[in-house]
C-alpha cells in the first residue's frame, strides 16, 4: 500500500485572486482551477477575503472587465467554504517592504503553508520567510503535483 503525498497548502495574493478571476486564461486563472480541482489546499484569512472583495469592487475593476456582484460573491462564498479559512491569530509585522503584504506571511505561518504565491515584487524579494517559500504564479504552476 503506497502513501500519497499530502496536498501542498498553498496561500494566494490578491494579486494571484484578481488576475485569475478577471481573466479566463492565464496563469491566475490555471491556479484558480487548479484549486477548485482540489489539487492543492488554497489557505486564506479573512484579512485576505476583505481585501479581495474589495479590490473587486473597485469602480475600475468592475466597469472593465464587467465583474458582476454575483461574480465577487461567488468568489467569496468559495473562498470561505472550500478553502481553509484561518482564524488569523498570528501576527507579523514590518517583515516586507510593504506593511500590507505581512498578512499573508501571517496566514502562511499559521496554517503552516508551504508557500506563498505572488506576484508582487516586496514579497518575490524576501524567496523565503521561515521555511515559507515565496513562489511567483509560473513557478507554482510548475511545482509537479501528487
Amino acid at each position: 500500500m503506497s502513501e500519497t503525498a499530502p496536498l501542498l497548502r498553498a496561500v494566494l495574493d490578491t494579486n494571484v485572486f484578481i488576475s485569475g478571476t478577471i481573466l479566463s486564461r492565464g496563469v491566475p486563472y490555471s491556479i484558480l482551477e487548479v484549486w477548485r480541482r482540489s489539487d492543492y489546499i488554497l489557505v486564506t484569512s479573512e484579512a485576505i477575503i476583505a481585501e479581495v472583495e474589495r479590490v473587486l469592487h473597485y469602480p475600475h475593476i468592475r466597469d472593465h472587465y464587467g465583474i458582476t456582484d454575483g461574480d465577487v460573491e461567488k468568489l467569496i462564498t468559495s473562498l470561505r467554504t472550500d478553502a481553509l479559512v484561518i482564524a488569523g491569530n498570528y501576527e507579523v509585522r514590518g517583515v516586507s517592504a510593504d506593511p500590507d503584504d505581512d498578512k499573508f506571511l501571517a496566514c502562511a505561518l499559521e496554517a503552516g503553508a508551504d508557500c506563498i504565491v505572488t506576484g508582487d515584487p516586496d514579497l518575490l524579494d524576501l524567496g523565503q520567510y521561515q521555511r515559507v517559500n515565496i513562489l511567483s504564479p509560473r513557478a507554482f504552476i510548475n511545482l509537479p503535483r501528487p
